[in-house]
């Protein structure tokens, strides 16, 4: 029996599988071949946030008064031993990149469904410090810009805001402390350009908003720079 090309990929991709088999980041059951990172039933398990439309929405809230903004959302909720902190753990600390693409993928579909994302211009992933990212081998935020770019398709500004100063790690922290953390922590590139621009400000999770904040502030110096922010988990609790 003579088998064409397709049906060589095909049994490649079985041996493949059967040796290395694709499971799901969630619930460990193997994968079909239509689906990527997650299971459909994982997939639908996704806490996502309800509206990005919502101008009073808790992303708003965390926010408002404390930076000038255009727009503020989330892709989902973040909760303790949850299945969206336990995707975004699978990504930072174990290195799983096409967990943060995916996740990347889904909140620019997510988004590209509200009225205000037609006209972003670019995505700034927050940065890490060059030590951090060394010792991690990857930015978290910046494999989860890759994702939603793609699907937005505009383009990752990844050189445009840089991180200065080496911070400690804001988990355990209060807000006073995580504010006193990040504070002047994250300067523009020289020489950059944004009047005009629709800026989309990226982190994988939002807690009290301090990073967020701090990384705000220099974009916003920039001028007539409209700035929005989106991080991909709302921490909730």
């Amino acid at each position: 029996m003579i088998w064409g090309m397709n049906g060589i990929g095909a049994a490649w991709r079985g041996l493949v599988h059967l040796a290395y088999p694709r499971l799901c980041a969630g619930c460990q059951q193997p994968l079909n071949t239509r689906e990527e990172v997650l299971c459909l039933f994982c997939f639908q398990d996704l806490p996502l946030f309800p509206s990005h439309d919502d101008t009073r929405n808790e992303v708003v809230l965390r926010l408002a008064g404390r930076i000038p903004f255009a727009h503020a959302s989330a892709y989902g909720l973040f909760t303790q031993d949850g299945l969206l902190q336990h995707l975004l753990h699978q990504l930072k600390y174990r290195g799983r990149k096409e967990v943060g693409r995916f996740l990347g993928k889904q909140a620019g579909l997510s988004l590209h469904r509200s009225a205000w994302a037609g006209d972003i211009d670019g995505i700034v992933p927050v940065p890490l410090h060059g030590k951090k990212e060394a010792w991690r081998g990857f930015n978290q935020s910046l494999e989860l810009a890759r994702g939603m770019a793609e699907v937005l398709q505009v383009p990752v500004l990844d050189r445009l805001l840089l991180r200065t100063r080496h911070t400690e790690s804001q988990t355990s922290k209060s807000r006073e402390e995580r504010e006193a953390n990040v504070r002047n922590a994250f300067e523009l590139t020289k020489g950059t350009m944004l009047a005009t621009k629709h800026i989309l400000l990226l982190d994988d999770v939002l807690t009290t908003g301090a990073t967020l904040e701090a990384a705000a502030l220099p974009i916003l110096s920039a001028g007539s720079v409209r700035l929005s922010i989106f991080p991909i988990g709302l921490a909730m609790g």
